[in-house]
């Protein structure tokens, strides 16, 4: 299965990127990871709602240019789906089952994502009611990820 995380913006903290290479090396031997960083827009501290729909839909536009049509598309949205880390991982294996062979999941900018994107994703999932930082989702995604494969694979890891 080929996973892609497509990101907008960069990580800018060491400590972040080193995690998210270490989940690469993790993951490499359960999927093919690619990670795909687009621009970010500068956000105003005093954005109003227009101007942060503008901001949302250039970042869609960037966004759009890496989603694949044949992909299953999971966008990461607070008001999406939660569930537990074996309910992710069942949903990654029976995609992988009945012939997904290639997920892409895909993490906001710090005000979200633009509808044209939330509209494209067959799920919408939330992991929890709380902000995040979208830079530290990455993390996250990639540590639920490797969860997720050492669940399928019937591997030890600590819950």
């Amino acid at each position: 299965m080929k996973i892609t995380i497509l990101a907008v913006g960069k990580i800018k903290e060491k400590y972040l990127e080193n995690a998210v290479q270490e989940y690469k090396k993790r993951l490499g031997r359960y999927c093919r990871l690619e990670i795909i960083e687009v621009a970010d827009e500068k956000t105003p501290g005093n954005s109003g709602t227009a101007e942060e729909s503008i901001i949302r839909a250039r970042e869609g536009v960037r966004l759009e240019k890496y989603i694949k049509s044949d992909a299953y598309i999971i966008a990461l949205a607070i008001n999406g789906e939660q569930m537990s880390s074996e309910a992710f991982a069942d949903k990654i294996n029976r995609l992988g089952i009945n012939g997904t062979s290639h997920i892409i999941f895909i993490i906001g900018g710090s005000i979200g994502l633009d509808n044209s994107i939330l509209n494209m994703a067959a799920c919408k999932l939330s992991f929890s009611e709380m902000t995040f930082p979208h830079q530290l989702m990455r993390v996250i995604l990639l540590e639920q990820v490797y969860r997720a494969y050492r669940i399928i694979n019937g591997e030890p890891y600590h819950k």
